[in-house]
């Protein structure tokens, strides 16, 4: 391994004490720096050419949180971070600031520790964007809502609490869990993951008549489309009415989405799929 490809996987920077023990010479270091390869981005700490939130945090001795670290920990995001979420402590550092760490930080990133990025996030994000990002690392086992919800004791953090009622024991997709807290604030009854015999599991089973699956890119492939059709088929077989909505239905729509299911029920209630 180079020394690129070092730093590349440690985000791109590392101190002096970590290219020597990953045993890298200080010749070698010297020379990949008049090389142009990386750069010098203060004492005792080098980076790759180009400015990122790492390299930032590096450079000011603070650690990212909040939005900016969901890409390190792999959280579900509904957009990019528009400047850097940092936690510094007292330093004077361009970007959003939270405040201080209280749990441990990544091992060798300047960036706040999982806890610390999502507490951060339930007091900074509106509620569906930190959502999908605590939704996430509690469907990868990384972290549990009881202790989170220990961590925000006290009226001020009501409103993070609440976002913690929506979280559910598993989502395989941020869209599950958008799609659940939508169909739940328009009065349906929904059970996710609802196991049909002769139709498999359903994403979402909305007032046991409609199977609603939520359906990402995967779904385009000519196999799968076979696949989703067939199981359309069951779904009318089994005395269900099958929809099926899109990421963008999701996030970008969801009145839309919300309005359509509303629509089809009504409709199902007066009698319109009766036979005549």
């Amino acid at each position: 391994m180079d020394i690129q490809d070092f730093l590349g996987r440690r985000g791109g920077a590392a101190r002096t004490s970590a290219l020597l023990g990953a045993g890298f010479s200080r010749s070698s270091v010297d020379d990949a720096l008049k090389d142009g390869q990386i750069r010098r981005l203060r004492r005792g700490l080098y980076g790759l050419p180009g400015d990122t939130g790492l390299v930032a945090a590096f450079r000011a001795n603070a650690r990212l949180t909040c939005l900016s670290a969901a890409p390190i920990y792999a959280l579900w995001t509904l957009r990019p971070a528009s400047g850097f979420h940092v936690s510094a402590g007292h330093k004077a550092v361009e970007g959003i600031r939270h405040g201080p760490c209280r749990h441990p930080a990544h091992p060798y990133l300047p960036v706040a520790g999982l806890a610390d990025v999502l507490l951060h996030a339930l007091r900074c994000l509106p509620e569906l964007e930190a959502l999908v990002m605590v939704q996430s690392a509690v469907s990868q086992g990384s972290i549990t809502v009881d202790f989170l919800r220990r961590k925000l004791p006290g009226n001020r953090n009501g409103a993070a609490r609440s976002v913690l009622d929506l979280v559910i024991p598993r989502a395989d997709s941020l869209t599950e869990v958008l799609a659940r807290t939508h169909f739940i604030r328009a009065g349906l009854m929904i059970r996710m993951h609802a196991e049909v015999p002769g139709v498999g599991e359903v994403d979402c089973l909305i007032e046991d008549c409609l199977a609603v699956e939520l359906d990402g890119g995967s779904h385009m492939e000519p196999r799968q489309v076979k696949k989703d059709q067939r199981r359309n088929n069951a779904a009318l077989g089994a005395g269900l009415l099958p929809l099926r909505f899109y990421y963008d239905d999701v996030v970008h729509h969801p009145e839309r989405m919300v309005a359509h299911v509303l629509g089809v029920l009504e409709f199902r209630r007066r009698g319109g799929f009766d036979a005549k």
